[in-house]
């Protein structure tokens, strides 16, 4: 085990992982379809008209959440840590404008973009992480992580 990363679980990380790829593979092969979450929850929630049909992306993205309190009430899983609800609640609302803005999230950019080889999604990637580090030294140095 990493000595920094106590909790770590890489198996399940790795199985996790396999799941969201084949996740993202029987979209694309089989419905022709990105499987980014953001435009799947825009669709969802009626904030868009493009892409699957309601139901289908309905059904995934209640998939998510149902699929992590399954493996929570089945699994010796490590405990989550959140920060205050005003917190989660800006984060999202900027995580939201960041989507609209690159056009697709981590999920879309990051494992259907990159696999499809897309330099748009390479670069939005290389976004998301770069931001992702600057927030985490940020909250680190002002004491909030």
């Amino acid at each position: 085990m990493i000595p920094a990363f106590s909790h770590a679980q890489p198996l399940a990380g790795f199985v996790g992982g396999l799941m969201i790829g084949s996740a993202a593979a029987v979209m694309l092969l089989a419905l022709g379809r990105i499987a980014g979450v953001s435009g799947l929850a825009a669709r969802a929630l009626k904030l868009s008209d493009a892409g699957p049909p309601w139901a289908e992306a309905t059904a995934f993205v209640l998939g998510l959440p149902l699929g992590a309190w399954l493996l929570a009430a089945t699994a010796e899983v490590a405990p989550a840590h959140f920060p205050t609800l005003p917190l989660l609640l800006v984060a999202g609302l900027i995580v939201g404008y960041g989507t609209r803005l690159g056009s697709g999230c981590t999920s879309g950019h990051g494992v259907c973009g990159l696999s499809r080889l897309s330099r748009r999604s390479l670069v939005a990637t290389a976004l998301f992480m770069a931001s992702g580090f600057a927030t985490v030294a940020a909250m680190r140095l002002t004491g909030t992580l």
